[in-house]
């Protein structure tokens, strides 16, 4: 599904109409446009279900299996996205991503790229862990995943309550991860 960004356009003039602003004047009549051009971007993500995602970015290079303990991570990936609740800025969010490797891995550059295109949608921190995970399974064929992700939520920093130091933490455990605390302490060491 293709985002419309004509209608986006026209209800952008609406709501600033509603908000009692004049969307012809100069400094807002090329603001509906700027606004539909942005949401076409920043949200990309709604374009794609998670399968065709984890296709996009299943390149993957056989490797020898060494063990049944070795761990790839990324961590420190930058994402943003938007709550769902109040389509409020969810920002200095930290993805880090583990994943058990069966027999072949993704580059390392498919990883930060499924937890972008998840965070590019209207979401919920706690769904993004969950579609990350979710790709990357299918991505790597593993599923032992695990995501760890700690961002600011701009509907609790900005508004509302306030609390601008405030942080959430979501963990998204699938597998052996959730099965075995050896493996869960190795991958929360890995975060520090």
């Amino acid at each position: 599904m293709a985002i419309d960004q004509n209608a986006i356009k026209e209800h952008i003039r609406g709501i600033l109409a509603a908000l009692g602003d004049d969307p012809d004047r100069e400094g807002l009549k090329d603001t509906p446009d700027r606004v539909a051009r942005m949401y076409a971007e920043v949200f990309e993500g709604m374009n794609y279900s998670n399968d065709e995602i984890a296709e996009m970015f299943s390149k993957n290079f056989a490797v020898p299996q060494t063990g049944s303990g070795d761990m790839v991570v990324v961590k420190d990936i930058d994402v943003f996205s938007y709550c769902e609740h109040h389509l409020a800025l969810m920002y200095d969010m930290k993805v880090t991503v583990a994943y058990i490797p069966k027999g072949k891995v993704i580059g390392l550059s498919k990883i930060a790229r499924i937890a972008d295109m998840a965070a590019k949608r209207l979401q919920l921190q706690e769904r993004i862990g969950t579609d990350i995970a979710e790709i990357i399974s299918k991505a790597t064929g593993s599923e032992d995943v695990a995501v760890y992700i700690e961002g600011s939520h701009s509907c609790m920093t900005a508004r509302g309550i306030k609390k601008p130091g405030a942080k959430t933490v979501t963990t998204t455990l699938r597998g052996r991860f959730e099965t075995e605390a050896e493996l869960q302490n190795r991958f929360l060491l890995a975060v520090r």
